[in-house]
């Protein structure tokens, strides 16, 4: 039935697509973050539906009128820019053949990005995508803190199977971006009821961060909470608010949830802190020797017995900035660093505007 259902909703949306794009940038984006034909068993599991989302959205986008040029302002030009040089530094890389599936991917998500760029110029387009964004996370976060809550912390919280977001580090990283899209929402919501399930939602959320055991989501939540209380009109209450809050959802979590967490602080005698320090060096020197870098893996076993010191063992970055450090070079973490300075610049100007 869920199958059915699942598949039933695309084919609709993705008809509707070819005469209003827009709409099949709203699906795909749902298909593409909540993944909820991961919650099948049968045939719509493996279904290629964000491709059946993307496909009609590209056909609406030709036939429509209703387009404009995706290519407005810096943050955007320095996107392309940051999509062309991986592309160069992908075919210059260590093997373009075997580092071929993640450059396929990451092209068909940026092409959609400029598709979306090109068909949402309203403001009740944004703020659809943000409601679809958000709250298709928000869904699966919510379930995750109930589970959490339920459960006293005892079992890790996972993202969708076979998701992007399946990982517990990057589910709870999803999660801790989504809280402040839920708090922007909430501030758009006019009942008290709207904003007071919107606050059970977004400790919901918080509990599932805490509960996928992610010592990367704890300091990711942590400074994601200092921002919103510093950007906050009433620090005094808001900090009152916070401290609580944490303070309940700190305590039902067990014991092993807080050994493992008080090992952040002891980064010298953890075996995966080290090896992320370890990739972060081989991230370097690899920058160092390759102009373009890797291509779109420096996770190659060549590259860790030539840079690695104290170990050979091939290990994740776990750093977004290191790992497009390795990757595409200094130039490309330049591209790359200059592509968010300049968003958020822009974004602060739209926020005192």
């Amino acid at each position: 039935m869920r199958d059915y259902l699942v598949v039933g909703i695309v084919m609709v949306f993705a008809l509707v697509a070819l005469r209003r794009p827009w709409i099949g940038v709203m699906l795909w984006t749902w298909l593409s973050i909540m993944s909820p034909h991961r919650y099948t068993y049968g045939f719509a599991y493996d279904a290629p539906l964000a491709a059946v989302a993307a496909g009609s959205t590209l056909v609406g986008l030709l036939l429509t009128t209703d387009r404009r040029s995706p290519f407005k302002g810096t943050p955007v030009a320095l996107f392309a820019l940051f999509t062309l040089w991986i592309t160069v530094s992908w075919g210059l890389g260590i093997s373009p053949s075997v580092d071929y599936p993640q450059w396929d991917k990451v092209m068909k998500i940026n092409l959609m990005i400029f598709v979306a760029l090109a068909l949402l110029h309203s403001k009740n387009h944004v703020m659809l995508l943000v409601w679809i964004a958000g709250g298709s996370l928000a869904l699966l976060g919510a379930k995750g803190g109930l589970f959490t809550v339920m459960n006293g912390g005892n079992y890790r919280v996972w993202g969708p199977a076979g998701s992007y977001i399946e990982d517990n580090n990057e589910f709870a990283l999803a999660l801790v971006i989504t809280i402040p899209l839920m708090r922007f929402l909430q501030m758009q919501l006019t009942t008290a009821k709207a904003r007071h399930m919107m606050t059970v939602a977004m400790l919901l959320l918080a509990a599932s961060v805490l509960g996928s055991h992610s010592r990367g989501g704890l300091l990711a939540i942590s400074a994601m909470v200092l921002l919103l209380w510093w950007r906050g009109k009433s620090r005094g209450m808001g900090g009152v608010l916070i401290a609580v809050a944490a303070f309940a959802l700190v305590s039902f979590m067990p014991g092993e949830w807080s050994d493992r967490m008080s090992t952040i602080s002891e980064y010298e005698e953890d075996g995966s802190a080290q090896g992320r320090l370890h990739a972060w060096h081989v991230a370097w020197e690899v920058a160092k020797h390759y102009f373009f870098g890797a291509g779109m893996s420096y996770q190659y076993q060549l590259l860790f017995d030539l840079y690695g010191e104290t170990s050979k063992n091939v290990i994740a970055a776990h750093s977004i900035y290191f790992q497009v450090l390795g990757n595409h070079g200094f130039i490309g973490l330049f591209i790359y660093l200059a592509m968010w300075i300049t968003t958020y610049r822009q974004a602060g100007w739209l926020r005192v505007n």
